[in-house]
């Protein structure tokens, strides 16, 4: 074994010859200080289209990322060919730090967590009030899924012809969602379109909603310059529709400054990635009513004291069974 002394040179150091003759590998990366800044837009089968500029720049995640996955919304700086003409790709060398993330399971038993969209600072949880029917439940998990990923809700209800919008608005009352209620007639005037984008000026707003609600619909009214393949089928025995959307796309609001995220049509929200002792967030109605609780209190046990809050009128009933709901699904999944 050969040892070396104090006054070594590194060219008495014996290095393997490179037959190659390529550069030899190195961990030190570089650092793409002049890289350009973009914006994911959408993501298909691994081709990432970002807005730098005012072009649309098409592009693939460098290899030194590794298996950090960059999503609609996601800030990156690029490299490469970035004129945005035909058969041109850019490379995506970093993904800047996220100011939201807005993720989900496909159901509490799924370990893969699927990120739906980044920095959105709103999500608009989509739901209609007839054809289908209103899914309390799925909207109360989107409400925990906007709350633990740092965007705030709005609810838009669509359908309202067909069915009065009070009873949902009872439910969601001690929440103080914003809201915004809209018809058929109005989507097809514009009026509907008008007071939704009231609330989207100066925000990336991500859509969510299950498939059949109109939430595609809706976003063609607020972009007409983007229109995307809208269903008007829902079964007639599940009361489902069927999915159009079928990748993320972030799409400018035009003349108002923000953007508008079309999600994909969801059958389940699973919040597998979500820490159970966090659900309680999702309802500022009830949360001031555990400061009675034993420690460590799961909000469904003789002891809690939410029972005795609801009791005395601080709020709904139907909301506490929906926290109690999702905690026993979250415990479901915990002890499998």
């Amino acid at each position: 074994m050969r040892r070396y002394g104090k006054h070594t040179d590194e060219d008495d150091i014996r290095t393997r010859p490179n037959r190659k003759g390529n550069r030899p590998r190195t961990h030190i990366r570089p650092k793409h200080e002049d890289a350009a800044e973009g914006m994911v837009l959408t993501v298909d089968r691994g081709r990432l289209t970002c807005l730098v500029g005012d072009r649309t720049v098409m592009a693939m995640k460098a290899r030194e990322l590794g298996r950090k996955a960059a999503v609609v919304g996601d800030r990156v700086a690029l490299v490469g060919d970035l004129s945005g003409k035909k058969d041109t790709l850019a490379r995506i060398v970093r993904i800047e730090e996220r100011a939201s993330l807005l993720r989900r399971t496909a159901d509490d038993d799924d370990p893969y967590e699927r990120v739906v969209v980044a920095n959105a600072d709103q999500l608009a949880i989509v739901t209609a009030l007839a054809d289908p029917e209103p899914r309390p439940r799925l909207i109360d998990r989107c409400l925990v899924a906007a709350f633990d990923g740092g965007l705030e809700p709005l609810l838009v209800m669509t359908k309202s012809d067909l069915a009065p919008p009070d009873k949902l608005l009872e439910l969601y009352g001690a929440l103080d969602i914003p809201y915004v209620v809209t018809s058929r007639e109005e989507l097809e005037n514009g009026d509907a379109a008008d007071r939704v984008r009231a609330h989207l000026d100066g925000k990336i707003t991500a859509f969510v909603g299950h498939s059949g609600v109109g939430k595609t619909t809706l976003v063609n009214a607020l972009v007409p310059k983007e229109r995307r393949r809208v269903t008007g089928h829902v079964n007639a025995v599940t009361g489902r529709g069927r999915h159009t959307t079928t990748s993320a796309l972030a799409l400018p609001l035009g003349a108002a400054e923000g953007w508008v995220v079309d999600t994909p049509g969801v059958r389940s929200f699973g919040l597998a990635h979500i820490d159970p002792s966090r659900v309680i967030h999702a309802f500022p109605d009830l949360e001031p009513g555990t400061e009675g609780c034993p420690r460590a209190c799961s909000h469904d046990e003789p002891d809690c004291a939410l029972d005795a809050w609801v009791e005395e009128g601080h709020a709904d009933p139907a909301r506490l069974y929906s926290l109690r709901r999702l905690l026993a699904t979250r415990e479901r999944r915990e002890g499998d």
